[in-house]
Protein backbone atom coordinates (compact mmCIF):
# COMPACT_ATOMS: atom_id res chain seq x y z
CA UNK A 1 0.00 0.00 0.00
CA UNK A 2 1.20 3.21 -1.21
CA UNK A 3 1.68 6.41 1.63
CA UNK A 4 -1.52 8.17 -0.32
CA UNK A 5 -3.48 4.27 0.48
CA UNK A 6 -2.33 4.65 3.73
CA UNK A 7 -3.74 7.99 4.17
CA UNK A 8 -6.97 7.37 2.43
CA UNK A 9 -7.60 3.82 4.49
CA UNK A 10 -6.97 6.22 8.20
CA UNK A 11 -9.12 9.09 6.67
CA UNK A 12 -11.83 6.70 5.72
CA UNK A 13 -11.53 4.05 9.08
CA UNK A 14 -11.77 7.64 11.26
CA UNK A 15 -14.81 8.62 9.66
CA UNK A 16 -16.42 5.37 9.62
CA UNK A 17 -15.82 5.12 13.36
CA UNK A 18 -16.73 8.87 14.05
CA UNK A 19 -19.97 8.00 11.89
CA UNK A 20 -20.73 5.10 14.08
CA UNK A 21 -20.20 6.82 17.48
CA UNK A 22 -22.47 9.46 16.51
CA UNK A 23 -25.20 6.90 16.17
CA UNK A 24 -24.53 4.79 18.91
CA UNK A 25 -23.88 8.13 21.31
CA UNK A 26 -27.48 8.99 20.07
CA UNK A 27 -26.12 12.29 18.70
CA UNK A 28 -28.33 11.40 15.73
CA UNK A 29 -28.62 15.22 14.67
CA UNK A 30 -24.99 15.31 13.80
CA UNK A 31 -25.53 12.36 11.71
CA UNK A 32 -25.91 13.98 8.10
CA UNK A 33 -23.12 16.10 8.90
CA UNK A 34 -21.38 13.00 7.65
CA UNK A 35 -23.19 13.17 4.41
CA UNK A 36 -22.49 15.89 1.26
CA UNK A 37 -25.41 18.13 0.82
CA UNK A 38 -26.56 16.58 -2.41
CA UNK A 39 -25.68 12.37 -1.34
CA UNK A 40 -27.76 8.97 -1.74
CA UNK A 41 -28.55 6.97 1.41
CA UNK A 42 -30.34 3.61 0.84
CA UNK A 43 -30.98 0.96 3.15
CA UNK A 44 -31.59 -2.47 0.85
CA UNK A 45 -31.04 -6.07 1.38
CA UNK A 46 -28.36 -8.20 0.06
CA UNK A 47 -30.86 -9.92 -3.17
CA UNK A 48 -32.09 -6.66 -3.70
CA UNK A 49 -28.67 -5.36 -4.31
CA UNK A 50 -27.47 -8.22 -6.40
CA UNK A 51 -30.29 -8.35 -8.47
CA UNK A 52 -30.20 -4.50 -9.26
CA UNK A 53 -33.32 -3.57 -7.49
CA UNK A 54 -33.45 0.14 -6.52
CA UNK A 55 -36.02 -0.09 -4.23
CA UNK A 56 -35.01 0.31 -0.67
CA UNK A 57 -36.16 0.05 3.21
CA UNK A 58 -34.40 3.60 3.34
CA UNK A 59 -33.95 6.37 0.43
CA UNK A 60 -32.79 9.74 0.99
CA UNK A 61 -31.18 11.70 -1.88
CA UNK A 62 -30.17 15.10 0.27
CA UNK A 63 -28.67 15.70 3.35
CA UNK A 64 -32.12 17.12 3.91
CA UNK A 65 -33.69 14.60 3.69
CA UNK A 66 -31.53 12.99 6.59
CA UNK A 67 -32.08 15.57 8.37
CA UNK A 68 -35.75 15.45 8.36
CA UNK A 69 -35.52 12.10 8.81
CA UNK A 70 -34.09 12.89 12.47
CA UNK A 71 -36.59 14.89 13.24
CA UNK A 72 -39.68 12.97 11.88
CA UNK A 73 -37.89 10.20 14.59
CA UNK A 74 -37.45 12.56 17.68
CA UNK A 75 -40.76 14.37 17.06
CA UNK A 76 -43.02 12.12 15.51
CA UNK A 77 -42.34 8.96 15.39
CA UNK A 78 -43.32 6.68 18.35
CA UNK A 79 -41.52 3.88 19.07
CA UNK A 80 -39.70 1.59 21.42
CA UNK A 81 -36.64 3.44 23.09
CA UNK A 82 -33.43 1.91 21.90
CA UNK A 83 -29.77 1.83 20.81
CA UNK A 84 -27.27 0.44 18.42
CA UNK A 85 -23.72 -0.37 19.06
CA UNK A 86 -21.71 -0.70 15.82
CA UNK A 87 -18.78 -3.06 15.40
CA UNK A 88 -17.06 -2.23 11.69
CA UNK A 89 -14.54 -4.13 9.71
CA UNK A 90 -11.46 -2.23 8.17
CA UNK A 91 -12.59 -0.45 5.18
CA UNK A 92 -11.62 -1.79 1.71
CA UNK A 93 -10.20 0.93 -0.50
CA UNK A 94 -11.84 -0.42 -4.04
CA UNK A 95 -10.83 2.16 -6.38
CA UNK A 96 -11.39 6.00 -7.48
CA UNK A 97 -14.55 7.28 -9.68
CA UNK A 98 -15.15 10.41 -10.76
CA UNK A 99 -17.74 10.88 -8.02
CA UNK A 100 -14.82 10.32 -5.11
CA UNK A 101 -13.58 6.97 -3.25
CA UNK A 102 -14.99 4.35 -3.45
CA UNK A 103 -14.90 1.88 -0.16
CA UNK A 104 -16.75 -1.46 1.59
CA UNK A 105 -16.83 -1.36 5.09
CA UNK A 106 -18.49 -4.77 6.95
CA UNK A 107 -20.80 -4.24 9.84
CA UNK A 108 -22.76 -5.79 12.88
CA UNK A 109 -25.67 -3.90 14.58
CA UNK A 110 -26.16 -5.06 17.80
CA UNK A 111 -29.93 -3.14 19.24
CA UNK A 112 -30.16 -2.98 22.79
CA UNK A 113 -33.69 -2.60 24.37
CA UNK A 114 -35.20 -0.18 27.48
CA UNK A 115 -35.14 -3.51 28.99
CA UNK A 116 -31.57 -4.47 28.67
CA UNK A 117 -32.28 -7.15 25.73
CA UNK A 118 -29.66 -7.11 23.30
CA UNK A 119 -29.97 -8.70 19.99
CA UNK A 120 -27.99 -9.11 16.80
CA UNK A 121 -29.68 -6.62 14.85
CA UNK A 122 -28.37 -6.35 11.49
CA UNK A 123 -25.55 -7.42 9.37
CA UNK A 124 -24.02 -6.49 5.79
CA UNK A 125 -21.67 -3.91 4.26
CA UNK A 126 -21.86 -0.29 3.35
CA UNK A 127 -20.83 0.25 -0.32
CA UNK A 128 -19.73 4.40 0.44
CA UNK A 129 -18.29 6.46 -2.42
CA UNK A 130 -16.43 9.25 -0.37
CA UNK A 131 -15.18 13.17 -1.61
CA UNK A 132 -11.76 13.35 0.09
CA UNK A 133 -11.35 17.03 -0.78
CA UNK A 134 -12.60 18.97 2.43
CA UNK A 135 -11.26 18.57 6.09
CA UNK A 136 -13.05 15.31 6.63
CA UNK A 137 -14.05 13.00 4.10
CA UNK A 138 -18.20 13.13 3.58
CA UNK A 139 -20.44 10.51 1.73
CA UNK A 140 -21.76 10.93 -1.41
CA UNK A 141 -23.26 7.69 -1.45
CA UNK A 142 -24.40 5.21 1.54
CA UNK A 143 -26.01 1.89 0.08
CA UNK A 144 -26.46 0.17 3.44
CA UNK A 145 -26.93 -3.89 2.09
CA UNK A 146 -27.94 -5.65 4.64
CA UNK A 147 -27.27 -9.53 4.92
CA UNK A 148 -31.26 -10.75 5.42
CA UNK A 149 -34.03 -9.75 3.60
CA UNK A 150 -35.62 -9.24 6.94
CA UNK A 151 -36.25 -5.92 8.28
CA UNK A 152 -37.75 -5.20 11.94
CA UNK A 153 -40.77 -2.67 11.98
CA UNK A 154 -38.67 -0.70 14.32
CA UNK A 155 -35.68 0.65 11.86
CA UNK A 156 -36.11 3.85 12.67
CA UNK A 157 -32.40 4.98 13.71
CA UNK A 158 -29.83 5.31 10.88
CA UNK A 159 -27.69 2.36 10.23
Amino acid sequence: MSNIDNDYFFAIARAQSDYARCIDDDRLEDWPAFFEEACLYRITSAASHRDGYEASVVFANSRGMLTDRISALREANIYERQAYRHLLGMPALLGQTSAGLRTETPFMVARIMQDGTTDLYATGRYLDIWNLKGEAPKIVERIVVCDSSRFDTLLAIPL
